[in-house]
């Protein structure tokens, strides 16, 4: 008689969230199934602590609905209708028609598309070893990132900053432009160790009253896209009230007479009437941060998210250099580490096979992409196939109208590598069933922290599902490669990219499941110069050399970029056809479409609602709880009013991606938003859109 295999409790990291990717300790029940995660109480960032959603994971790797066998669609696009094949067929029938495409249109033909459902690298970004050793259309990846990190590069010349840690030992910190009760809720945990422990402050800017607001010691509650307006003019009011650190600025600035008669048109009355702000307030919060010399400043994603959000990040960090709280433990500012890694992926990511110099397609243009849009498809030939790995465009990418007319092209061979029956595979002509992170072995990088982290494979992945990594070797090896990257296991991948790196080897990362690449806390707060040649911070940014060091291209007139930091007023405008401006924002229980399906979130998060000050919903005859109709020249999406007094009037708050199909009439909030790229570099404005609403039919009858 076999005895009874006893509980276990493992080490892992959640695979979701770039800023967190918290460490995990998981119970991993006697039958083989997960039961508690827990965030890992000996890891210095998540102390313990993770979301609501992960704590539930067990809903989500163990759920009905996952997976289990490749289909193929035997009906039209998107009907629903599949037969069940083998993994041979699979394989066999993607790399004849992918050859087929190759040899009737050329290899940028086909488009390999991937996002970051996954943070573990290997199996996030090894799709990129298919990309080049057989020259398929290469991919702008501009989605999340595209807007705030050229921003942040633009102030300190690198893509870093202080320990986030360090906000336990700061006396003010100020959370700008990201809720991170519902999105990184570790920042939470360290901000409020300063509360407890130093009777630290807590500001929030944000544009409605949101669960991070609500504890705060000051809330700022501004108007979409301004934030610029509030940072500029808070400076005006360091420099007036004699708050600004002239002999740091001196020192480790390109600070200027210029500059500063630039800052003094940029008054509180001047703000107030842009922002929609008090004068007061910004005073308040210019002597709050003015008179604290340990001020953390934790710039979050949300606030880049407009048209302007490139030059609103850069503003906002020009504080903290304006103020000389770099120089102080606790004191800066932090946005991500992801400039910092400095990994060696070159076979991870096959470099050394790429063939030739094909064309870069920008992935938040896939809608005009797949729609035959010139400019977007580099004036070269149309996307005949499609390979789509860890993100679901269907949901979340832009103009949804045209990107659903794109995926439902009967010429578009599209292919989905997924772990539910996204709105995205609902529509593939092939669809294959994948793992999760606890069912392969990957390491991940944290951009809000300091640490690699490894996690292992420790449960058996349902029926036939297969990893990234082993999907994209089959796929390379029935395509005709040689390359011996294409018969490696995943493990071996990490420990050869952590060899190549100078890293600890495999085996004795396992020990711990860690390896710490905090830089020293001196170079971190820029204490002996920022990331440019002269040690400067850029008060006045070369943006052309930002796009030189980071490989960025130009969407717009580089001449027509504001020369200091600035407000910029180029954000979707409101009319009278379309008087509100409106904002897609994070739920609680969501991560952009993952966990929209399991039951602990759907409770959570409910039906898809908007929320709208009462003023205009009493203006539009709306009560909470109608049925409304949010809409513009993109689309229309129904959704439920719920009235709130929290948001600056004219604007609407939708929180979360719900499914599609959550919503009456079958269109996601993604129809409302725009696929145009925003300059300097591009990014999605997912927090910009000029829209109408009103009471809908079904309200009405």
């Amino acid at each position: 008689m076999n005895a009874p295999i006893p509980q276990r409790t493992i080490r892992s990291v959640c695979p979701h969230d770039c800023p967190s990717v918290c460490a995990l300790d998981v119970d991993i029940l006697p039958d083989g199934t997960v039961g508690r995660v827990r965030g890992a109480k000996d890891d210095p960032y998540t102390a313990g602590v993770i979301c609501e959603k992960v704590a539930r994971y067990a809903e989500r790797i163990h759920h009905p609905e996952r997976l289990t066998h490749p289909m193929r669609r035997t009906g039209p696009k998107g009907a629903g209708q599949w037969r069940r094949i083998s993994w041979d067929e699979a394989l066999d029938e993607i790399a004849a028609r992918f050859l087929e495409i190759e040899e009737k249109h050329g290899p940028e033909a086909i488009w390999p598309y991937f996002y970051a459902g996954t943070m573990g690298h290997v199996h996030r970004d090894g799709i990129e070893r298919l990309r080049a050793v057989r020259g398929y259309s290469h991919q702008y990846d501009t989605i999340c990132t595209g807007l705030a990190w050229p921003g942040y590069i633009a102030g300190t010349g690198l893509l870093g900053g202080v320990n986030p840690e360090q906000m336990a030992e700061s006396d003010c910190v100020v959370i700008w432009g990201t809720n991170a009760v519902h999105t990184q809720v570790n920042v939470m945990t360290h901000a409020m160790r300063a509360r407890k422990t130093r009777a630290a402050k807590i500001l929030v800017v944000d544009i409605y009253r949101n669960a991070t607001m609500e504890q705060a010691d000051l809330g700022l509650v501004l108007r979409p896209g301004t934030d610029g307006a509030l940072a500029v003019a808070t400076m005006h009011v360091l420099l007036r009230d004699g708050l600004a650190d002239r002999a740091y600025m001196a020192e480790f600035t390109d600070f200027s007479p210029e500059f500063e008669a630039h800052l003094a048109t940029r008054t509180p009355e001047w703000a107030a009437g842009i922002t929609g702000l008090t004068v007061a307030e910004i005073e308040t919060f210019a002597h709050l941060i003015g008179k604290t010399p340990k001020t953390f400043f934790r710039l979050g994603y949300g606030f880049s998210r407009q048209t302007n959000g490139a030059t609103a990040m850069h503003a906002a960090l020009s504080l903290p250099a304006m103020l000389g709280s770099w120089q102080h433990r606790g004191g800066g500012a932090f946005h991500s580490n992801s400039g910092t890694w400095n990994l060696d992926k070159s076979r991870l990511e096959g470099t050394h096979l790429q063939k030739g110099t094909p064309r870069v397609l920008d992935m938040s243009e896939i809608g005009p992409i797949l729609t035959g849009n010139a400019a977007a498809l580099q004036n070269g030939a149309p996307v005949h196939a499609m390979i789509v790995q860890n993100t679901n465009p269907a949901c979340v990418a832009p103009d949804q109208a045209l990107v659903r007319q794109g995926l439902l092209r009967d010429d578009l061979f599209l292919v989905v590598h997924e772990q539910f029956m996204t709105e995205t595979a609902e529509l593939a002509d092939i669809v294959l069933p994948a793992t999760m992170f606890l069912e392969h072995n990957d390491y991940y990088t944290r951009g809000g922290h300091t640490r690699i982290l490894y996690g292992p494979a420790v449960v058996d992945a349902p029926g036939e599902a297969r990893s990234n990594h082993d999907v994209i070797n089959a796929l390379a090896l029935r395509l005709g490669s040689t390359d011996p990257t294409f018969s490696t296991t995943d493990r071996e991948v990490v420990a050869e990219t952590f060899a190549r790196s100078g890293l600890p080897t495999l085996e004795e990362v396992e020990k711990t499941g860690f390896i710490d690449k905090e830089r020293p806390d001196d170079v971190a707060r820029f204490a002996k110069g920022f990331g440019w040649p002269d040690g400067r911070y850029r008060f006045a940014p070369d943006w052309d050399e930002v796009a030189r060091r980071k490989g960025y291209r130009w969407v717009c007139d580089p001449s027509i970029m504001p020369r200091f930091a600035d407000h910029w007023d180029i954000t979707e405008k409101t009319d009278a056809e379309h008087p509100f401006k409106l904002a897609t924002s994070p739920a609680r229980a969501f991560l952009n479409s993952s966990f929209n399906q399991t039951a602990g979130s759907l409770k959570r998060e409910g039906e898809p609602s908007v929320f709208i000050h009462p003023e205009d919903a009493a203006r539009l005859a709306i009560s909470d709880g109608d049925a409304v109709t949010v809409g513009n020249h993109r689309g229309q999406v129904q959704l439920t009013a719920r009235v709130f007094s929290g948001l600056p009037t004219g604007t609407l708050i939708a929180e979360g991606l719900h499914r599609n199909k959550a919503h009456r009439g079958g269109q996601g909030i993604n129809m409302l938003t725009s696929a145009q790229p925003a300059p300097p570099f591009g990014g999605v404005p997912f927090h910009d859109a000029a829209v109408w609403i009103r009471k809908s039919a079904l309200t009405q009858a």
